[in-house]
């Protein structure tokens, strides 16, 4: 439990070498080049020209999503960019999703996300920080964005799993294989969130490609229509 990322490294050799060593450790359409995983286009915070930049260039490479980190400048200056991005790129257009990474307060929370729903916005991940349930269950209750739990959570034991969900009741969750202890632990949060009629999508977290590989074999063993944080 201490060590979520060694014992995602260990599930990954292990899962190799039952199948022969080849770097296939789930056989689908996936790794036979059949099929494909739609994923997001990661966009950087930058001045209008730049993020414009960035879009267009996902969009000739086929992303019909994109996600925006936000909290990181002013708000107000990242509440114009988004509303740029948003009339040049209407919703049919471009799915915006947004990461605030637990950056908003309880004294502003609610005011900035209002703001934001402005824009027609997919979801917003951990717009406050993790550890406070209670603040949390009155964001996603009252929140016009839909809401993605990320590192709320990241050690989180499996018996507290049913608890958290039940409780905060989020629309989503974001499974990070490394970060939270491999893929029998999401497997479990799969199963757990979907008791609660709660969907999921997984993200990967700075592993190397021999890891980011392997998280996207196992996404494309599942019936999943979300576009994935890969």
């Amino acid at each position: 439990q201490e060590y979520p990322s060694i014992k995602f490294g260990l599930e990954c050799a292990q899962l190799d070498l039952a199948n022969g060593g080849q770097n296939i450790l789930f056989e689908s359409n996936f790794t036979q080049n059949i099929s494909r995983i739609p994923i997001n286009g990661l966009v950087w915070m930058g001045d209008k020209d730049f993020m414009f930049n960035q879009i267009e260039r996902k969009l000739k490479e086929g992303f019909k999503c994109i996600k925006i980190k936000v909290g990181a400048i002013d708000f107000d200056e990242e509440t114009e960019l988004i509303r740029y991005i948003r009339s040049k790129f209407p919703a049919d257009v471009v799915e915006i999703r947004l990461d605030a990474n637990g950056a908003f307060s309880h004294t502003d929370v609610f005011q900035k996300l209002e703001k934001l729903s402005a824009f027609q916005i997919h979801s917003i991940e951990q717009p406050v920080k993790q550890g406070q349930p209670e603040l949390m269950k009155k964001v996603c209750v009252n929140s016009p964005i839909h809401i993605a739990l990320d590192e709320e959570l990241i050690g989180i034991d499996e018996t507290e799993q049913f608890d958290l969900l039940n409780f905060i009741q989020p629309t989503y969750i974001i499974l990070k294989p490394s970060l939270l202890g491999g893929f029998t632990t999401c497997e479990q949060w799969i199963k757990t969130a979907e008791r609660l009629d709660i969907n999921w999508w997984a993200t990967s977290a700075l592993e190397s490609n021999v890891g980011l590989n392997a998280i996207a074999q196992w996404v494309a063993t599942k019936d999943t229509k979300m576009v994935q944080g890969l």
